[in-house]
């Protein structure tokens, strides 16, 4: 099961690049990502910074993914990232 030390919510409120990175490296662990290199945080920016709280909150609910799931939070992501 997945187990991680959480950043208490409030701590993630403001938009850094500690908290970009906390966020990314948490999905990834969460999502059990085997190419964690394919989603590195440097690749996302403040622009959705409130799409990817938004996304970690989401993702903080649920234990486990079906494998639609984890296609839809990888696809936004995707969309999230720095072109």
């Amino acid at each position: 099961m997945f187990k991680v030390t959480e950043k208490p919510r409030e701590a993630l409120e403001k938009p850094s690049r500690e908290n970009i990175e906390y966020i990314i490296e948490w999905i990834k662990k969460k999502v059990n990502v085997v190419n964690t290199a394919a989603i590195n945080p440097t690749s996302f920016d403040t622009d959705h910074y409130e799409d990817l709280l938004d996304l970690y909150d989401i993702m903080r609910k649920k234990n486990q993914f079906t494998m639609s799931e984890l296609d839809s939070i990888l696809t936004e992501l995707g969309k999230m990232r720095k072109r």
